[in-house]
């Protein structure tokens, strides 16, 4: 996945989202719409735990389903993959039902927020992960 694709994939995302923040934050009353589906080849939903993340080498887990695709095939975070925010990432799971994925944080990772992608054939999913070191 390109990091054109991905920041595509991401802005579709943010788009698709919707709704009202009161509707995202589960406040809205009972005449608030469910939020639409994401669109076909993005309906994978990725959560990394601990998020956000205090140290340079911590471990984190990715875990989440292919929303239809074939299962996990690969993990990418960050945009530059010269310099990537995770490393040696391990799939542990490859179910399509529920994954499961474990990877470090980058030695040389500073403060920010970066986009963590899973691809899981036919299908991609986004979530931020948030570095707090």
């Amino acid at each position: 996945m390109t990091a054109i694709a991905g920041l595509s994939l991401t802005a579709g995302l943010l788009a698709s989202a919707g709704g009202s923040a009161d509707a995202q934050a589960g406040t809205a009353g009972p005449a608030a719409t469910a939020a639409p589906k994401p669109p076909k080849g993005a309906r994978a939903v990725v959560r990394v735990s601990p998020n956000p993340t205090t140290r340079r080498g911590q471990e984190v887990t990715i875990t989440g389903h292919c929303g239809g695709g074939e299962g996990l095939k690969a993990v990418l975070a960050g945009l530059d993959r010269k310099h990537p925010v995770l490393r040696n990432v391990r799939i542990i799971q490859d179910d399509p039902k529920g994954f499961v994925a474990k990877a470090t944080l980058a030695p040389r990772v500073g403060n920010g927020v970066g986009p963590v992608f899973v691809d899981c054939g036919g299908e991609a999913g986004v979530t931020l992960l948030v570095t707090h070191v």
